[in-house]
């Protein structure tokens, strides 16, 4: 038995004919370097020193990034699988949005939406007529996407579908993530999300991800105003619903007069090879929730999209950020936006996607059991045998064109593979590498 692929962080080092291993953050002794900036271990006691240990992140200290690659504060190249959980998708300090930001950054920062600025402007029009939306509502995390995507559904509900006063339910998918605030947390099937952290939001419901029989009967109930999804669940492991799921929902939806939103933080912006994932069934949600590549790792920026008779439902004074739409975040959208257009990232991750699921589908099948993903959004599931403990750190080298490569995944019996779009061509040659490891 196996249990389900939950969490992965996966980076490669790349270190030219130089064996190098991972120390544990929980063994090393406080130092830092005579001359220089900090050693990694002193890096690692710093932190949990002085910092809230909400996260048990890799014992490896990064300083700088470039492409697909990473450095640590002793010098190691990684290969970045992780891509910040699909934030960087056009790679680490792209050029073109670094030097956007920097030309910004000496102008104008931030205004506040007291009043208007020179970029908002052009940034809303961009955007909305990219993704064929009439409006947008720019935020800055996708946690705040998603609050607001749940704001705008309950006040459109009351306001267009007439449901009675504060009795609008939104319903989700077991096993979505988009956040760890209390509103995301009310919707978890998480146990580690939400346990502890009650009471809960009320008005929300689960049913089971990709079962179109579970979301008709939730239906039922006038009262729903939003089914809100994600087109590929990325922290339940890169669950791939079944063919014709996202068709069925658009109908359901429709036919009971309830908003699709579509939750496409992480699976959106080129990610699976499409610049939406539900442009895989060429169907259009309600509302479009995007956010991390939005900005391409350099500026958090979200933003929610939809039609007038959803958005104006909003009116002056009800919901905003102090940052939301500020210069500096739309000025680094733009770019973010125009690097994945002209560099066609999508159709590169749709072809290094296919070519890596293509190797990896070849290894023995008494130990990876299971293969799914759609373009860079990809996840192996791993058989697990006795006396393997769920959480561990392990190394494996393999030589690829001469450079000797340790790999170091943090395991829950599963992989989830995320690089950037850019740089190091996922050649056949380099998946065959990639998948040998194993």
């Amino acid at each position: 038995m196996f249990s389900k692929l939950a969490h992965l962080q996966t980076v490669a080092v790349l270190r030219r004919g130089v064996h190098s291993t991972v120390a544990s953050a929980t063994s090393v002794a406080t130092k830092r370097t005579v001359q220089g900036p900090p050693s990694s271990d002193y890096i690692f006691e710093r932190e949990a020193k002085y910092g809230a240990h909400n996260y048990h992140p890799l014992p490896v200290a990064l300083e700088r990034g470039k492409g697909v690659y990473v450095w640590d504060v002793e010098g190691r190249r990684y290969f970045d699988f992780l891509s910040a959980y699909s934030a960087v998708n056009q790679g680490h300090c792209h050029p073109k949005i670094v030097n956007a930001l920097k030309r910004q950054v000496d102008k104008l920062t931030l205004t506040s939406r007291a009043f208007y600025n020179d970029v908002l402007g052009e940034y809303e029009e961009y955007i909305t007529k990219l993704f064929n939306y009439h409006k947008v509502l720019p935020m800055n995390t996708g946690v705040e996407a998603g609050e607001t995507a749940c704001k705008i559904a309950r006040r459109w509900g009351y306001t267009v579908k007439g449901i009675p006063k504060y009795k609008a339910k939104i319903i989700f998918a077991a096993g979505n993530f988009w956040g760890r605030t209390l509103s995301a947390i009310s919707s978890s099937t998480d146990p580690t999300s939400y346990d502890g952290f009650g009471p809960f939001m009320p008005g929300f419901e689960i049913i089971p991800y990709s079962d179109l029989p579970a979301l008709e009967r939730a239906l039922q109930d006038p009262n729903v105003a939003a089914f809100m999804v994600e087109p590929i669940q990325g922290e339940a492991g890169v669950v791939v619903p079944d063919p014709g799921y996202l068709v069925g929902v658009r109908e359901l939806c429709t036919q009971h007069q309830v908003l699709f939103i579509a939750d496409e933080i992480q699976t959106g912006l080129a990610r699976t090879g499409r610049w939406l994932a539900v442009d895989h069934e060429n169907v259009r949600p309600d509302i479009i929730l995007l956010g991390k590549a939005l900005s391409g790792g350099l500026y958090p920026v979200s933003a929610v999209l939809c039609d007038d008779e959803i958005m104006l439902t909003i009116k002056p004074g009800e919901h905003g950020s102090t940052y939301g739409g500020n210069p500096l975040g739309c000025r680094v959208a733009i770019a973010a936006l125009e690097v994945l257009e002209e560099e066609n990232l999508a159709e590169n991750a749709e072809k290094m996607g296919t070519i890596l699921r293509n190797e990896l589908m070849k290894l023995p099948s008494d130990i990876v059991t299971t293969v799914r993903g759609k373009g860079l959004l990809n996840a192996i599931v791993i058989r697990e045998t006795k006396g393997t403990e769920s959480h561990h750190v392990t190394r494996y080298s393999f030589l690829e064109e001469e450079l000797q490569t340790h790999v170091a995944f943090y395991l829950v019996f599963g992989f989830r593979w995320s690089k950037p779009f850019t740089g190091l061509p996922l050649t056949t040659s380099f998946g065959q590498s990639v998948a040998c490891f194993l």
